[in-house]
């Protein structure tokens, strides 16, 4: 039997709403430790995904030489420098301004080998995963070359 989406997801994740400003977004991201978030409607829909890129890619040039360093701090859950949190808590932008509306998705039941052919076809790090219109876990790349890691061999590839 393939594994599934629901057997590597992860199931408690944090949302953030499209008027989450970007301060708060870095936060959340930091203390949870992921890569990016969900974005949800007032209906519980999801409308978006933001990720640590999103965050950052708006810095200015003279920004630019701190950029890899507090993106390396970010990816590492460690404790952010207070100019980049100062810059952050300036910003006035909001999840809808910055989100990757577009989100590709996958059904709890999708095996692994769908969901790595989604994220190579579209390039991305990372999956929400839907129960029809209702958001029930992410998987991201690390999930995903966990579970190959420990599949017995080929059984990825079953469909």
């Amino acid at each position: 039997m393939p594994i599934r989406a629901a057997d590597i997801m992860t199931r408690d994740i944090a949302t953030i709403s499209p008027s989450t400003r970007v301060g708060e977004i870095a936060r959340i991201l930091a203390e949870r430790r992921v890569s990016a978030l969900p974005v949800r409607d007032e209906k519980g829909h999801l409308v978006g995904i933001v990720s640590e890129g999103d965050v950052l890619r708006p810095l200015r040039e003279s920004l630019a030489s701190k950029r890899a360093e507090w993106l390396l701090a970010l990816a590492e859950g460690e404790n952010l420098s207070p100019e980049f949190l100062d810059y952050l808590s300036a910003d006035t932008r909001a999840a809808a301004d910055i989100m990757v509306r577009h989100v590709i998705t996958a059904e709890e039941d999708a095996t692994l080998s769908h969901i790595a052919e989604l994220m190579i076809r579209y390039n991305v790090k990372r999956l929400p995963i839907m129960r029809g219109e209702m958001l029930v876990g992410i998987v991201a790349r690390a999930d995903l070359v966990k579970a190959l890691a420990k599949a017995p061999h080929g059984a990825w590839l079953e469909a």
